[in-house]
């Protein structure tokens, strides 16, 4: 388990808090495990522990929302990935278009309702459809490498190529 933490930390992630409301109730945990997975249509992908209290209610309701955290960010970060107090105590969301919240100050956010679950190991694999899109604001994203929050360097020169990822050509080399 060591081993596999240690290899799997080497790949960097972004950091999201995944939300729902429940009647008037917010409710959200942070999530790494967290992916674009097809285009047409257009589906993502989270992964909550079987063990999480929110995702039970996430559930129930069919819709939630994908919050792409800014790298100012990290106080909502550990708030959203502990448990016990108010995670929404302080932090201000608003309805997305779906019905789930949306943090205020979020990169950009990604509304959903749940289309499929699938039991995975100590986790599930939830696959959702993307039913509407925030706009992106101008930060740098909140990113989680080798057990420790980073950001990235935008001061390193891009080759444009990974500016059109999600619209790459060969579809059977990336999404």
């Amino acid at each position: 388990m060591r081993q596999f933490r240690a290899v799997l930390g080497h790949f960097c992630t972004g950091v999201t808090v995944v939300t729902t409301v429940d009647g008037d109730e917010p409710v959200g945990f942070a999530c790494q495990s967290f992916a674009a997975l097809s285009l047409e249509p257009p589906l993502v992908l989270f992964c909550p522990d079987r063990r999480s209290r929110s995702w039970p209610v996430i559930e129930r309701t069919g819709v939630f929302c994908v919050n792409v955290l800014t790298a100012g960010q990290r106080e909502v970060s550990a708030r959203f990935g502990s448990r016990g107090a108010d995670k929404f105590a302080g932090v201000g969301w608003t309805r997305s278009p779906g019905g789930a919240a949306v943090l205020d100050g979020a990169l950009t956010w990604v509304d959903c309702a749940v289309r499929q679950v699938h039991p995975a190991g100590d986790h599930y694999v939830v696959i959702g459809e993307v039913t509407a899109l925030g706009p992106c604001v101008g930060q740098e994203p909140l990113l989680f490498y080798r057990g420790r929050y980073a950001t990235t360097d935008t001061s390193l020169p891009t080759d444009g190529e990974l500016d059109s990822l999600l619209t790459w050509t060969r579809h059977a080399d990336w999404i």
